[in-house]
């Protein structure tokens, strides 16, 4: 596309536990911030935080920092949904992390733009990519390394650079892959990096995503665990975070 795009900057926020969230859909997400930082070649970090992420960031102060450097910070999860209302704030709906990947690489196959897939184990993300080539046989793929790699690590810094992609898919879960894009951020001219947690093996069919029904009724949390019994510890830190959202002002 050819031109530069007028930008909307959408500025209200919900501040939850010191991380603040944007009150937009996913498709002014998408229309208004997303699409016109890519036609403009502009460089964006996002965040999809669920509960997990703003617990870990209440806890460690270099993390913190490296989640409220985003530039867009959205709610993946109900319990986000549910502390913004609590706080008389609303947000206007859950937007998960996976449809917005989704969402960028129809318009990254549409318009041209190319993709870089860091993160997850060798064969998972190579069977990620070949699923993604498969649903979008038209796609720009710039590159692809696995996320077995020191922070330290300069080359693959390097090369990610080299590849000079349209949109840097991050799977490194936390805390490694929001501090990745935060420490290296700077040395990119253009891009939107995004941290995309287990989308890779959802992709590479590892794991299953929740039916469409389970969604809806905003119980993909339930599904996951019940699927997943590792995931159940996990869920002390969600209802420790939704006592904290709930009672601690």
């Amino acid at each position: 596309m050819k031109g530069r795009f007028q930008m909307v900057d959408i500025k209200e926020t919900v501040s939850i536990m010191d991380i603040d969230f944007l009150k937009v859909t996913k498709n002014e997400l998408m229309k208004e911030m997303l699409l016109p930082a890519l036609v403009n070649g502009e460089r964006r970090f996002i965040v999809t935080a669920n509960p997990e992420i703003v617990m870990k960031a209440r806890q460690d102060a270099s993390y913190r920092q490296a989640v409220q450097r985003a530039d867009y910070t959205i709610a993946d999860g109900i319990g986000i949904v549910k502390a913004a209302d609590w706080k008389g704030e609303p947000l206007p709906e859950r937007i998960a992390g996976y449809d917005v990947m989704r969402n960028l690489l129809q318009i990254a196959e549409e318009k041209g733009y190319s993709c870089f897939f860091l993160g997850a184990a060798e064969e998972v993300n190579e069977r990620a990519v070949q699923e993604v080539k498969r649903l979008h046989p038209n796609l720009k793929i710039a590159g692809r390394h696995h996320g077995f790699f020191e922070l330290k690590d300069d080359t693959v810094l390097e090369q990610v650079k080299t590849a000079n992609p349209d949109m840097v898919f991050v799977a490194l879960g936390l805390p490694r892959q929001e501090n990745w894009i935060a420490k290296h951020l700077d040395q990119f001219e253009k891009g939107l990096f995004m941290g995309v947690g287990g989308s890779f093996d959802v992709l590479a069919g590892e794991v299953k995503r929740a039916p469409g029904i389970w969604i809806k009724l905003n119980l993909e949390w339930a599904y996951r665990a019940l699927r997943q019994p590792a995931r159940i510890l996990r869920l002390m830190t969600v209802f420790h975070f939704m006592f904290l959202a709930r009672f601690k002002k």
